[in-house]
């Protein structure tokens, strides 16, 4: 598994929850490269699904000391009440572990705030890899094909909690207080 050398992330335009969430909303063409990824704390990485992914995907979670994992299937088929959970999803949260998550099947975008707030769409697909550290403010949500599987990786036990963003709270949190911490020292 290699982190990629390029990536297809860019700036998006600001959008509310709904229909035009799944689509690319490019803002412009303002490069933005893998070190503003790296700049953000963010990694991501191309996994080689023709030989043995398991392996490679299995050293990386060691790596980042993620113990446990789950699959999740996001589709109108498979999830209940699928247009809420979507909704949540893309309402802008910070989580206290990192977010990791290898797709598997689909595609679909994770946005997160660059180091001036500003929303980065990031689209991922088959055989993508990322990592978002905790404290990051961040959402997801499919693309107009409405269909993604992941592998989650989990600290502890599989649970996924999220802080919607307000603030007073989740600026005070001490994982929000670290990441910020941390990306300012760059």
């Amino acid at each position: 598994m290699e982190k990629c050398s390029s990536i297809a992330a860019y700036f998006m335009e600001e959008v509310a929850p709904g229909a035009l969430q799944k689509k690319p909303l490019r803002l412009n063409d303002l490069p933005f490269t893998i070190k503003d990824l790296e700049e953000s704390g963010c990694f991501a990485y191309k996994v080689d699904m023709s030989g043995d992914w398991e392996k490679a995907v299995e050293k990386y979670s060691e790596d980042v000391g993620m113990k446990n994992r789950d699959v999740v299937k996001i589709n109108p088929v498979t999830m209940p009440n699928f247009d809420e959970k979507l909704a949540i999803f893309f309402e802008e949260h910070l989580h206290t572990d990192p977010e990791v998550r290898f797709i598997m099947e689909g595609s679909g975008y994770f946005d997160i705030r660059d180091v001036q707030d500003r929303w980065v769409r990031i689209p991922v697909a088959k055989g993508d890899l990322l990592f978002l550290p905790a404290g990051i403010y961040h959402r997801f949500t499919t693309d107009e094909k409405d269909s993604i599987v992941a592998m989650r990786f989990f600290k502890d036990a599989p649970r996924w909690e999220a802080h919607n963003r307000s603030k007073q709270e989740t600026e005070e949190m001490v994982e929000r207080k670290e990441y910020v911490k941390g990306i300012k020292a760059n």
